[in-house]
């Protein structure tokens, strides 16, 4: 058996960051030829739910680059490598001296997730802040109110990538975070970060559930940074034409544009679908 696992913007979405007509025809062939495929991707599970609407991916789920895993069959959630107060409290200030807002992930007791910020600072904070308050599961909340018992998945923010580096620089200094950061696919301006715990990562999520099902194989595809460590781990890795260079130079080949259906298309002449 075959572990296939797809990195979703800049890889599966397309430019609207959404699974095109062929794109969901394609993953109903390849569920039907019964191979067993999954996403892996820096997105929180809710962000990630409004692009990849129109299929029912059957398997668990690995979001923010490994920490977070949904079962969606079950409808439970698996995390790994939990952040405290403590881990992030220094790296905070070099958000306030960058002027960017960061969001806090936080997994509550009874399930329920939070988000803690700090102020607004400008239309991509705006947008973030807007994009999680229409999740009726999860509620944001000033960052004084987050304690030191808070059990933290991540740090997602958006800002001018100049700024972002200065704050990935700072986090180098902290051994047990892992900063990943990209942009430019959907606005030049914006580019994301995310920012979790060292012990945690896409290639060892995807290692983990490739001997929990028995599989064989691992084949990945992907476009930034954050792949890198699935390309690592895997048998055989594609990149998309779009993918940064150094990216390319690490996968085993590189296919179609992801505005192109490039994964879709080389899935349908591999197994035939």
């Amino acid at each position: 058996m075959e572990l296939v696992a797809f990195d979703l913007d800049g890889t599966l979405l397309n430019r609207h960051q959404r699974l095109s007509d062929y794109t969901l025809e394609t993953l109903e062939r390849l569920k039907s030829a019964g191979i067993f495929y999954t996403v892996a991707t820096g997105r929180t599970h809710f962000a990630a739910m409004p692009c990849i609407e129109g299929h029912d991916f059957p398997n668990w789920q690995i979001f923010k680059n490994g920490v977070e895993w949904w079962d969606p069959k079950q409808n439970t959630y698996r995390h790994r490598s939990l952040l405290s107060q403590s881990h992030i409290s220094e790296l905070l200030s070099s958000f306030e001296e960058n002027q960017i807002t960061p969001f806090v992930f936080c997994l509550e007791e009874d399930g329920s997730h939070k988000v803690y910020h700090s102020p607004l600072t400008g239309h991509l904070s705006d947008h973030i802040a807007n994009e999680l308050g229409n999740h009726t599961n999860m509620s944001l909340h000033p960052i004084s109110e987050l304690s030191n018992r808070s059990k933290i998945t991540n740090i997602s923010a958006m800002g001018h990538p100049t700024r972002i580096d200065k704050i990935i620089e700072d986090s180098q200094k902290h051994s047990h975070l892992t900063a990943y950061s990209g942009g430019g696919i959907y606005n030049p301006e914006a580019f994301w970060l995310d920012i979790h715990h060292s012990n945690v990562c896409k290639g060892s999520a995807l290692m983990e559930l490739k001997a929990e099902i028995g599989a064989e194989k691992l084949i990945v595809f992907g476009d930034g940074d954050n792949d890198l460590t699935m390309f690592s781990h895997s048998d055989e890795a594609f990149a998309t034409e779009n993918a940064l260079s150094h990216v390319k130079e690490a996968a085993s080949d590189v296919i179609g544009h992801h505005d192109e259906d490039g994964v879709a298309k080389y899935l349908r002449k591999r197994y035939d679908l």
